[in-house]
């Protein structure tokens, strides 16, 4: 990861923009603000940013939208700013590609600790002590490349469903419960939303094979080995 890290801020509230471009910027990182979701998506690939951080409603395309624009070209972290009162926008960000979501009103240290593990979630992994290459019939996920095929064809998963897959791939058959993989996935210290799990695991589902990981009602998931 290079030194200086830019942030795109998507926010149509210019106190809420400048207060959160502040708090970023006295974080050490580089800011580039937009005010509607047309000229965030502009920014977007004018300046190829480390991460995205958008308001859901925003003017001219929403946030939900510019978060599935934003995943159709690019891998890049997306965090959605949300209103306490928009639970269902939130899950149709997540299902459109978004990473994870704060609420507002939020507090700056929230916000910047969201940031890095988003970005710790793209760093380089370290090389593991076992076989980085792991099997499960015709899927095939390599721990060191943060990469995966189904019948040896490549998966477009973001980094985001990668992880959640290597946490699955490193112990099949053994059953992760929610709050576990937010904690080792989105590293959250405390209780989170669940719901940011049971909709990634639902688009990792779909792209490694719906059957492939099993619920294991009123405790959580499970890689079937």
């Amino acid at each position: 990861m290079h030194g200086v890290l830019d942030v795109l801020l998507v926010e149509d509230d210019e106190l809420i923009r400048e207060a959160t471009r502040l708090t970023l910027e006295e974080r050490g990182y580089r800011v580039r603000t937009a005010a509607d979701g047309l000229a965030g998506l502009a920014l977007f690939r004018e300046r190829h940013p480390d991460v995205a951080v958008l308001d859901i409603m925003l003017p001219g395309l929403n946030g939900v939208s510019l978060a599935g624009r934003i995943r159709a070209e690019s891998r890049v972290p997306v965090l959605l700013i949300s209103a306490r009162n928009e639970p269902v926008d939130v899950v149709m960000g997540l299902e459109a590609g978004a990473d994870d979501y704060v609420t507002k009103p939020f507090d700056g240290p929230v916000l910047v600790a969201r940031i890095r593990s988003l970005l710790r979630r793209v760093a380089p992994a370290a090389q593991p002590a076992q076989s980085p290459r792991l099997h499960f019939g015709d899927l095939e996920f390599c721990r060191v490349s943060l990469t995966a095929r189904r019948d040896g064809k490549p998966l477009a998963l973001t980094m985001t469903e990668l992880k959640l897959l290597s946490e699955f791939a490193a112990a099949p058959g053994t059953v992760l419960s929610r709050d576990l993989l937010l904690e080792r996935v989105w590293d959250y210290a405390w209780s989170g939303d669940t719901r940011v799990v049971d909709v990634h695991v639902q688009r990792l589902r779909a792209k490694i094979g719906r059957d492939r990981i099993e619920t294991v009602r009123g405790f959580g998931y499970k890689l079937r080995a």
